[in-house]
């Protein structure tokens, strides 16, 4: 499942972001990258045990938790302290595949890599390319969302970002542990999800509601791991 999440973050939230990301020091991205993903990975990072990345970081958790579609599509366990990234001048992403398992860093902790998030802080019109680009069973699809727009994906899919050729592409990027580890399952349990807000929003006393949410919870209590 490919989702846009619409307002992640206020334009309040994003004016603090871009504040912070001004006089924040960026390294060399590779630093989290993977055997594999570190011979393509071209751009620049907050370091994760900086005061921007933690307070950055604390915004979006508090912002997820408050997200009925996130919470709905994602069915959170874990979510990793998100990760913050720059592409100018021509930098870029090679194809590749998330690890599996991210080991939170300074702690005893791990997560299993169940779905890959990106929220965008700049927008599309601030920076030519940088396009996230997500294969499927589908095809190819091109991600170039507004600033404080998120997406959420499989992280078993392969993607890439291309080359930004103007100005620069801000974004979090982050991966989260699902109560639910198997797509095809927690799609299901989203579409069903959403089928029973539209029925109880438009017919808010029909009996079919009380049993397919019976069937929501029962699917839910046999497919999640906690």
């Amino acid at each position: 499942m490919l989702l846009p999440i619409s307002d992640v973050l206020t334009a309040a939230q994003l004016e603090e972001a871009r504040q912070i990301f001004a006089c924040a020091e960026w390294v060399d991205g590779r630093v989290t990258a993977g055997h594999q993903s570190a011979r393509s990975k071209n751009n620049r990072q907050l370091p994760e045990n900086s005061e921007a990345a933690r307070r950055l970081g604390e915004m979006i958790l508090t912002a997820l938790g408050q997200n009925p579609l996130f919470i709905t599509a994602a069915l959170p366990l874990r979510v990793f302290p998100p990760l913050f990234n720059r592409y100018q001048g021509g930098e870029s992403f090679g194809t590749h595949v998330d690890n599996a398992i991210r080991q939170v860093t300074g702690t005893p902790h791990r997560i299993r890599t169940d779905l890959s998030a990106t929220l965008f802080f700049t927008g599309p019109d601030e920076y030519d390319g940088g396009e996230l680009v997500v294969e499927d069973t589908y095809g190819a699809h091109n991600v170039k969302l507004p600033a404080g727009h998120m997406i959420l994906y499989p992280a078993y899919s392969l993607h890439h970002v291309r080359p930004v050729t103007r100005g620069a592409r801000v974004a979090s990027f982050f991966w989260i542990q699902s109560m639910v580890r198997d797509d095809g399952k927690r799609s299901l349990l989203f579409d069903l999800d959403m089928a029973i807000q539209g029925l109880n929003r438009d017919h808010a006393e029909h009996p079919s509601s009380v049993q397919l949410t019976g069937v929501y919870h029962n699917l839910l209590r046999r497919w999640a791991d906690a």
